[in-house]
């Protein structure tokens, strides 16, 4: 996840690592898609893990009161985001894994009703 403020701007290599990164990701899963697994080269070069369990880890996310999203058409509706990528609150926008947010007011700054 990426926080950009005015003080902190976007460190470029690190954008470029995670964006390769997440290319050969959507290489892999198109060839996964099209009938095409590893290759015999690909398990030859990956490391062995052994002793192994599928485990859950938290991952940012923002949860809020949603309006005109494309699937979730109860304005208002009280979300919870995909995986959050990149949170820029200064200009009011994030990424999410799936899709843009424009942020209103923080939970926080939200006066109590």
């Amino acid at each position: 996840m990426f926080t950009i403020t005015a003080a902190r701007p976007l460190n470029l290599a690190d954008a470029t690592l995670e964006i390769e990164r997440l290319q050969r990701l959507a290489v892999d899963l198109t060839k996964l898609r099209d009938g095409c697994g590893p290759t015999e080269a690909d398990l030859a070069e990956a490391p062995f893990l052994a002793s192994w369990s599928r485990e859950l880890r938290p991952a940012f996310c923002l949860a809020g009161h949603v309006v005109g999203h494309p699937r979730l058409t109860k304005a208002g509706q009280l979300i919870v985001t995909s995986d959050l990528w990149v949170l820029n609150e200064e200009e009011g926008w994030a990424r999410t894994i799936s899709r843009w947010y424009r942020l209103g007011q923080r939970a926080s700054d939200t006066p109590a009703s």
